[in-house]
């Protein structure tokens, strides 16, 4: 399990993490760690998401998290004979 943690942002309290697994992509908020004084905590946070990713590569190997299916691709209409 790989995780990417994003900026902490303070309006929220939280920071993105994408967690990458078996070729799958998840994006999702975790909730950040704050010191007694309020301060955002890095060293707690990385500890709190690597908690969250244990669930996250379980859910993954359930196949209750995937990458989300492409767009389907539709074939061009063919065009209509011209009237007589």
């Amino acid at each position: 399990m790989k995780t990417t943690i994003g900026q902490f942002d303070p309006a929220t309290g939280a920071v993105p993490v994408l967690f990458s697994h078996a070729g799958v992509k998840h994006r999702r908020p975790v909730n950040a760690c704050l010191t007694e004084a309020g301060d955002y905590d890095a060293k707690a946070t990385r500890a709190r998401v690597a908690e969250v990713a244990l669930g996250v590569e379980r859910k993954i190997g359930l196949g209750v998290i995937g990458n989300a299916a492409p767009p389907p691709v539709s074939e061009p209409e063919a065009a209509a004979p011209p009237a007589e």
